[in-house]
């Protein structure tokens, strides 16, 4: 059984008062202008899986607002909520996650400075940690913002990487956060000892444990990007039709020990670089190795050509490339792809990439939600897509 949300109910969130709707195990298009709430859709439905959203938001920033002026509704923030019904390969599972304001209930903060969280329901029950979400569903999306991708600096690109390794390999969320937990206090404790470290006692063996830490996970986080990247290669190059062929590297220091010895030995150099880079860290105010710095580089293997090299419309043919090619990878991996949220998806695709995307689609298998402003567009999904318009922050079935 293919995964695909069958209910989804908003509370509060974005423009959206309440708004339910029940969708079909296809493909679900979301038509309507500019600003009527088709992207907070797909939001919502990326709150379903681990982590901050499509849109990277604060919590607090993801309640409703007012549709006219885009400024914050009346009143203190108040908490929003995302309801799903879900079908998976193992049966039927209700979801629910939202936002808590500081003093409602307490907790951590997650997303802002006050006592805000974010709480997951599972069948009613409430979970400790939203990771909990990845035993359920898992998604991909794209983005009119990420159409940037390869002309941004690496940051982005990390964190597009580490999404497609997240989706098949939930652990590796912990491993990345322990990682930057880990050096933002080796800098911390960098900073308040002054030039050229820490000379010895409590504070030089706290910053030796904290090195420990960055080369074990570090080193862990690099491995799986590598692995990730050389599966998902071997599906790129072997994939034919209207999109580009494409070769993909992680390419970094650390990633380059890994390909030239053992994952100890790794470790091991990591270490070394880390306490004799101290002095120019502390000077820096950065570590200025390890896979916080590394890149994803990917190459049009129809013309050799790097992907910022690339038109407009072949990097947007490229990163469709990649979605598609990760979903497959998982759904042959694991028996199941992932929810696909395309948003804006047909911009700078021509007839042919268009209607190949479309068919792509279909043979997947996946429950995938697109958007777009002209219905017309999306003509050639008639009989195989499940049609809704979006207006004044309301859904409503196509006739």
């Amino acid at each position: 059984m293919r995964p695909a949300v069958k209910r989804l109910t908003l509370t509060d969130f974005r423009c959206y008062t309440h708004q339910r709707l029940e969708a079909d195990d296809g493909p679900v298009v979301l038509t309507g202008p500019n600003g009527a709430g088709k992207t907070n859709l797909l939001e919502a439905l990326s709150f379903l899986v681990p982590g901050r959203g499509l849109r990277r938001a604060k919590l607090a920033d993801v309640m409703r607002r007012d549709s006219g002026d885009n400024a914050p509704a009346p009143g203190p923030s108040r908490p929003w909520g995302v309801a799903a019904s879900v079908m998976t390969p193992r049966g039927k599972v209700d979801i629910g996650t939202g936002y808590l304001a500081g003093g409602q209930g307490g907790g951590k903060a997650e997303n802002s400075g006050s006592r805000d969280k974010r709480t997951v329901k599972i069948d009613g029950e409430m979970v400790k940690s939203q990771a909990a979400l990845a035993d359920h569903v898992s998604a991909q999306w794209l983005t009119p913002q990420m159409d940037r991708l390869f002309l941004e600096g690496p940051g982005s690109r990390r964190r597009f990487l580490d999404r497609l390794v997240f989706d098949s390999d939930p652990a590796h969320l912990g491993r990345v956060n322990a990682y930057d937990h880990a050096m933002r206090e080796r800098m911390r404790l960098l900073r308040s000892s002054g030039p050229g470290g820490t000379g010895g006692g409590a504070d030089d063996v706290w910053l030796t444990t904290l090195e420990d830490t960055m080369a074990a996970k570090g080193v862990a986080v690099a491995a799986a990007r590598l692995d990730r990247v050389r599966r998902l290669g071997e599906q790129l190059a072997a994939d034919t039709g209207a999109f580009p062929k494409a070769a993909v590297e992680a390419a970094g220091t650390v990633e380059g020990w890994l390909g030239n010895g053992p994952a100890l030995a790794a470790e091991d150099r990591f270490r070394d670089v880390l306490r004799a880079g101290r002095t120019k860290d502390t000077a820096t105010g950065r570590a200025t190795v390890g896979p916080h710095r590394s890149d994803l580089k990917v190459t049009h293997l129809g013309t050799g050509h790097g992907a910022e090299f690339c038109s407009t419309g072949e990097q947007k043919a490229l990163l469709v490339a990649l979605v598609l090619g990760a979903a497959k990878l998982k759904a042959r991996e694991l028996g199941a792809p992932p929810l696909l949220l395309l948003d804006e998806i047909t911009a700078h695709l021509d007839d042919e990439r268009r209607n190949a995307l479309f068919d792509e689609i279909s043979d997947l298998g996946a429950q995938v939600w697109l958007t777009g402003t002209e219905p017309d567009l999306f003509a050639p999904l008639a009989g195989r897509a499940q049609f809704f318009d979006v207006a004044d922050a309301r859904v409503t079935p196509r006739t």
